[in-house]
């Protein structure tokens, strides 16, 4: 299984999901993290707050791209519509409110990490529950 975090750093997790510079990536091999990578994400059209839907949905492509061999991602926020294309893509997605990405993965490995659905933007789309 792999958990991918949305971070801009590899240290704390991003505030937005579609604004992340990138994300860490670990495997989960019995219960213990193995393989710990950042994945860089180039573009970002989203972080400029452009109503060009084009860019939006090219920034959402790209990071699907780059979470296609992901199981789980743990964010902070996240638009409804990031969301829904995860899911689609068969991804399970954790929105925390822990900061530090390490104790992120250690908390979903001891099965302790909260998913806290409400947690939301002051944007109306972002997930709200």
């Amino acid at each position: 299984m792999k958990i991918a975090v949305a971070s801009d750093d590899e240290l704390t997790i991003a505030e937005h999901f579609e604004r992340a510079k990138g994300f860490v990536i670990v495997e989960i091999v019995n219960e213990r993290t193995q393989g710990w990578k950042y994945r860089e994400i180039s573009s970002t059209g989203h972080s400029t707050r452009s109503k060009n839907i084009d860019n939006e949905s090219d920034r959402i492509a790209q990071i699907l791209a780059a979470l296609k061999d992901c199981d789980i991602v743990i964010s902070h926020r996240m638009e409804k519509r990031s969301c829904n294309d995860l899911k689609v893509a068969g991804i399970e997605t954790y929105f925390t409110e822990e900061m530090h990405v390490a104790t992120a993965i250690n908390y979903y490995v001891a099965g302790i990490l909260d998913n806290n659905t409400v947690l939301g933007c002051d944007h109306n789309n972002y997930l709200d529950g």
